[in-house]
């Protein structure tokens, strides 16, 4: 994101920044194998997104920061034991398929 070089980051950069970290934290809870699949995906779905979301495209990301935060409350749930991962795209185009 471009902070190392002293750049301040935005609010909506550091809300990405600490769900991303959340993921982390609440994998550290889960077994060895369970934890590296959840990094994993959550490492590939940030970049993921990262790549294909446009960063001025407000509403898309903040239905992701909506999204991942159910997400992770969920994670955190002792019940909870993996993760997975699912394409959501906001063009058009795939919503008419």
């Amino acid at each position: 994101m471009g902070a190392s070089k002293g750049q301040k980051l935005s609010g909506m950069q550091r809300q990405v920044l600490s769900l991303y970290r959340g993921f982390l934290r609440a994998a550290r809870s889960k077994p060895t194998e369970d934890r590296r699949q959840i990094e994993s995906i959550v490492s590939a779905e940030f970049r993921r997104n990262s790549k294909q979301v446009d960063r001025k495209n407000f509403l898309h990301i903040e239905y992701l920061l909506r999204r991942g935060k159910k997400q992770l409350d969920q994670l955190k749930s002792p019940d909870t034991i993996g993760l997975s991962s699912c394409n959501v795209s906001s063009s058009k185009k795939n919503a008419e398929t």
